[in-house]
């Protein structure tokens, strides 16, 4: 027989089980958005791609805007035009998001010279696109470095502030990889899983200490037609989201609704179904949707936020 404080934990799971989902769909007929001008919004690997369509966007909410690149030059093009879309300031450093003590000096210098920030978006990213066999020793390192690492040396920069507020907001962009593998893509499939678990971590963290005040959103996108995917084919067309803006607007627009999760296309969830397929079943899928091929031809930049 069950205790009796079991049953009782048990009915206030389902009561408020159904209450949540019940309050989510009343929400979705509401276009509740967190406001952010004014806000200190601070997007690594800023220069190129979804980095630099999230600072456009952001810029055209007031956000102030501070923007951490290696790439000095697209940095500043990025710079000028989220200025002239309404930025209400907008600061950039150069930082190499491979180096810890190089993010703990800049964001020190960040807080000195513009403030605390109060949304972290780790954007960087580094894709190698090579089989696991061709990979070095230092190429899965910096991968893991630029994917991974850097979340937690940001986060430990810029989350006390956050912590002692009680408000803030955490992004990590992450990938549909994490989520299903593909060949050519084992060090950066790892990278990308550990990223969305250690910020899913820290968000049942920061809610488990009664800071409910820091949101966090782990954004898993399909393939994104940047420069940074160039040569990926495309077994099935669906599988790719209309363009860049198209998906930074909805990134954007998960972000200020407070989302937990923000999936491209909504309809990638159903790789959760993996789980409970036959193995056989799993691998055919992979094939199907061109998990096995995809990076055949690929010739993209490797590099989001970082250069040599």
């Amino acid at each position: 027989m069950f205790p009796i404080i079991n049953i009782l934990d048990t009915i206030e799971f389902i009561i408020l089980f159904i209450y949540y989902c019940f309050e989510a769909f009343i929400l979705m007929f509401f276009n509740y958005r967190k406001n952010v001008a004014g806000k200190i919004v601070l997007v690594t690997g800023s220069a190129n791609g979804i980095g630099k369509e999230i600072a456009k966007n952001f810029a055209l909410l007031g956000s102030i805007l501070v923007l951490l690149d290696i790439d000095e030059e697209g940095n500043s093009e990025t710079a000028e035009l989220a200025k002239a879309n309404g930025a209400l300031a907008v600061y950039t450093y150069k930082c190499d998001l491979r180096k810890r003590e190089e993010i703990y000096a800049v964001a020190d210098q960040v807080k000195k010279e513009v403030g605390d920030p109060e949304m972290l978006i780790n954007n960087a990213g580094i894709v190698k696109g090579m089989i696991f066999e061709d990979l070095t020793d230092s190429d899965i390192q910096e991968t893991l470095e630029v994917n991974t690492e850097a979340h937690f040396w940001t986060c430990k920069a810029f989350l006390p502030a956050m912590i002692a507020n009680n408000q803030g907001h955490l992004v990590t962009i992450s990938s549909l990889s994490a989520l299903f593998g593909a060949t050519k893509l084992t060090d950066y499939c790892a990278s990308k899983c550990a990223a969305s678990g250690f910020l899913e971590s820290l968000a049942f963290e920061m809610t488990a200490a009664g800071k409910k005040g820091i949101k966090a959103t782990i954004v898993i996108p399909s393939f994104v037609e940047t420069g940074f995917v160039t040569g990926v084919k495309a077994s099935r067309p669906q599988l790719f989201p209309v363009s860049v803006n198209y998906v930074v607007k909805k990134i954007v627009d998960g972000i200020l609704k407070e989302k937990l999760y923000v999936v491209l296309p909504s309809y990638a969830r159903l790789n959760v179904l993996k789980l409970f397929l036959p193995t056989k079943v799993v691998f055919l899928i992979a094939e199907f949707y061109g998990r096995f091929k995809n990076l055949d031809n690929y010739k993209g930049s490797v590099r989001r936020g970082t250069k040599d």
